[in-house]
C-alpha cells in the first residue's frame, strides 16, 4: 500500500465540521428563485454582496484598469511576465492608504510592513508559520471562526487554546479568561506563542472594545507573547461608534516602534469590505522586519496576481469612490441587519446586539429540547434539512453554551431573505415551544432582551467605545 502523509490520512482540516457540512447540504440543493425555489438558502457563508453595484458602476467609468491598459495602451504583457513576490509598490500604497481610511486617518501604515498573501487565511497561516513551531499554542477567544481550526492548525501543527467567553457579559473578553486560558496552556505543557482575535469578531458581529483592545495589549505585553489582530471586517461598522484598531491601541499608549509594537500584527483582506473573496486578496502587517522579510518570502507560495494588483491599485486610488463606498457600505449593511434583527423578532427569536460585520449571533436556546450540544445539533438538523436554512451552529464556532448560531445576512437579496425569515417564522410556530410564544410573551421576551444582553451591549457601544476614552 501506497505511504502516505499524516496531512492526507488524517482529519486535522476540520472539514466534518457541522460548520463545512452545511455548505455540502446547501451545494446538493442550492435555492433559485426560479429554477429551485424550494432549494437550500445559504444563510452560512459570510460574503457582502450589497455593493457589487458600486464597483460595476466604476469599472464601466474606467475601462482601462479592467482592461489591463495604461493611458489607453496595452500593458497585458508587462501583467504577464513574472513578478517579484514583494508585490507591486502602487498597490500596497493603496491598500496602506485604504486601511488608513478605514480607521478615521488616525494611524498611519508603511507600505514597506505590507506582506501580500492570497487571502486572509493565507496570511493568518503565514503568521503561524512565523510566529510558532509544532506544537506551540494561540490562545483565542470563543465563539471563534470555525476556520481557524484549519487555517492555524491543519498544515503549521500549532495548537489552539480557548479563551472562554460567555453570554453573561456579552461574550468580551475578561482579564480571568485570559489568566485560565494561559494556565491551561501550561496544565498542557504549550508553549503559549501569542494571542489571536478577530476585530470586528467573527462570529459575534461586534467590535472589540477600547478596554479589551487595552487588556489585550497589556496582556501580550506582561508575558512577553504576540498578538495578531485579524481586521479583515473593520470596514463594515455600521454603527455609530468608529472601529478602533488595536494600531490605535498601540498610538495611545505611546508604544509605537517599542519591542512591544514588533508582537503586534495585522491581518487584513479585501474579501468582507469590499465583497471580494474570489480576488484573493490579504496581507499581513508588521512592525518586525524579520517577519515582514521571511513572510514575504514565503508569500511565494500564495501570491497575489499581477492583473488583480493593477485593477485594484487604481480602484483604491480613487479616493473619492472609496469614501462614497465606505459611507453606503456602511447605510446598506446597517439596513440589512436590521431586517434580519426585525424577522427574527417577529419569530419570537433574538440575537446579541452588533454594530459590524455580515452575521448575527443568534439566540435559540429557547428553542432547544435539553440545554446540550447534541439538543443544539439537533435543531440544525432540522432547520438544515427540513426548512432548509444553512445556518451555523454555535458549537462549530467552539462557543461554550448551546443554542447560539451565526446567521448571514449580506449574501442574499432582500426578498430571499425575507423568504429565509418567513420559513424559520413557520417553523419557530410549527414547534412547542413556539406555540407557547403568545404575542404578551414575546413581548415579555424582547424585554428581557433589552435589560440583558442589549443593555450591556448598549452601555460598551456608545460609552467604551468613546474616541478619546484611555
Amino acid at each position: 500500500m501506497k505511504q502516505l502523509s499524516t496531512k492526507v490520512t488524517s482529519n486535522g482540516h476540520g472539514q466534518d465540521s457541522s460548520y463545512f457540512l452545511g455548505w455540502e447540504e446547501y451545494e446538493k440543493n442550492p435555492y433559485d428563485e426560479i429554477k429551485n425555489p424550494n432549494g437550500m438558502i445559504q444563510m452560512g457563508l459570510a460574503e457582502n454582496q450589497l455593493c457589487f453595484d458600486l464597483i460595476e458602476s466604476w469599472l464601466a467609468k474606467n475601462p482601462d484598469a479592467a482592461s489591463l491598459k495604461r493611458n489607453g495602451q496595452s500593458i497585458f504583457r508587462e501583467l504577464a511576465l513574472f513578478q517579484d513576490y514583494h508585490g507591486m509598490p502602487e498597490f500596497k500604497k493603496a491598500m496602506a492608504e485604504f486601511m488608513e481610511e478605514i480607521r478615521g486617518n488616525r494611524v498611519t501604515f508603511d507600505p514597506k510592513k505590507i506582506v501580500l498573501a492570497a487571502g486572509s487565511t493565507s496570511a493568518n497561516e503565514t503568521l503561524m508559520f512565523c510566529l510558532a513551531e509544532p506544537g506551540d499554542a494561540f490562545l483565542l477567544p470563543t465563539p471563534y471562526y470555525p476556520g481557524f481550526d484549519r487555517d492555524l492548525k491543519w498544515r503549521t501543527g500549532a495548537e489552539i487554546v480557548p479563551i472562554h467567553c460567555s453570554s453573561s457579559n456579552g461574550f468580551q473578553i475578561t482579564e480571568a479568561a485570559l489568566q485560565q486560558a494561559y494556565q491551561q496552556a501550561n496544565k498542557l505543557d504549550l508553549k503559549v506563542k501569542g494571542v489571536l482575535v478577530t476585530n470586528p469578531s467573527n462570529p459575534l458581529g461586534t467590535a472589540l472594545t477600547r478596554r479589551e483592545l487595552n487588556l489585550l495589549v497589556d496582556f501580550i505585553t506582561s508575558k512577553n507573547i504576540h498578538l495578531i489582530s485579524d481586521e479583515i471586517y473593520s470596514g463594515t461598522m455600521f454603527g455609530f461608534e468608529q472601529f478602533i484598531s488595536v494600531m490605535d491601541v498601540l498610538k495611545d499608549k505611546k508604544l509605537e516602534n517599542t519591542e512591544v509594537s514588533k508582537r503586534v500584527h495585522v491581518v487584513y483582506s479585501l474579501s468582507k469590505d469590499l465583497g471580494l473573496p474570489g480576488f484573493r486578496v490579504g496581507a499581513i502587517y508588521s512592525n518586525d522586519e524579520m517577519i515582514v522579510s521571511a513572510a514575504t518570502k514565503m508569500s511565494s507560495f500564495g501570491l497575489v496576481s499581477s492583473q488583480t494588483q493593477y485593477l485594484l491599485s487604481a480602484l483604491l486610488s480613487d479616493k473619492k469612490f472609496t469614501s462614497q463606498y465606505l459611507e453606503e457600505n456602511q447605510k446598506r449593511l446597517k439596513s440589512r441587519q436590521k431586517r434580519l434583527v426585525s424577522g427574527l423578532e417577529s419569530a419570537g427569536i433574538t440575537c446579541l446586539r452588533s454594530n459590524a460585520g455580515l452575521f448575527c449571533w443568534v439566540d435559540m436556546r429557547h428553542l432547544l429540547d435539553t440545554n446540550t450540544f447534541e439538543a443544539e445539533l439537533d435543531l440544525w438538523k432540522k432547520i438544515v434539512y427540513n426548512v432548509k436554512l444553512n445556518i451555523s451552529p454555535g458549537s462549530s464556532c467552539h462557543c461554550t453554551e448551546p443554542g447560539w448560531f451565526r446567521v448571514c445576512f449580506a449574501n442574499m437579496s432582500e426578498d430571499t431573505l425575507d423568504l429565509a425569515l418567513k420559513r424559520l417564522k413557520t417553523f419557530v410556530e410549527s414547534t412547542d415551544c413556539g406555540r407557547m410564544i403568545s404575542r404578551s410573551s414575546h413581548e415579555r421576551l424582547k424585554s428581557l432582551r433589552k435589560k440583558t444582553v442589549s443593555n450591556w451591549v448598549f452601555r460598551v457601544s456608545w460609552s467604551d467605545r468613546v474616541p478619546d476614552e484611555r
